[in-house]
């Protein structure tokens, strides 16, 4: 029998991390969407961009965690952990590059001052920014843990 690794694709560890990472992307999202500016700012847009893709793949990832952990049946097939890996591994860089921007520009905002950055809106950009970061951070996770089982299927 092979050994079960915390966090790897079909453990109730994997569908915490799935679902911590469908609530911070989805929180990055809201944060970014309560105004309409953001489509002002490049890095903005990309923000929302990515993070429209890693909420509905982490989504379909903890469906299939989920059903993992309930019905007691891992999927243990190379080319799906593969698979879920590739896309963790993509998806997370990409929201790394996404926050990092966000921040960069939400401080570059804040210091040239209130013509082009109220306070209210800069403090929701930076909260986007902070969920953004936290989404990839279980992102990259969960890609470290799926690529540490992957030798051994």
């Amino acid at each position: 029998m092979m050994e079960q690794v915390p966090g790897a694709l079909g453990t109730s560890a994997s569908l915490a991390l799935r679902l911590g990472q469908t609530i911070f992307s989805s929180a990055s999202l809201l944060f970014m969407c309560l105004d309409v500016e953001f489509y002002n700012y490049t890095s903005f847009s990309y923000l929302v961009t990515v993070m429209a893709l890693v909420t509905p793949w982490s989504v379909s990832l903890a469906l299939i965690d989920a059903y993992s952990v309930f019905i007691k049946c891992l999927p243990r097939q190379p080319r799906v952990l593969l698979i879920v890996i590739v896309g963790d591994w993509a998806l997370s860089f990409l929201s790394l590059a996404a926050a990092c921007s966000t921040a960069s520009v939400t401080s570059l905002l804040v210091n040239v001052g209130t013509p082009y950055c109220w306070s209210k809106l800069c403090t929701r950009y930076q909260f986007s920014a902070a969920m953004a970061f936290l989404s990839w951070f279980l992102s990259f996770a969960s890609t470290l843990f799926n690529l540490w089982l992957l030798p051994s299927l």
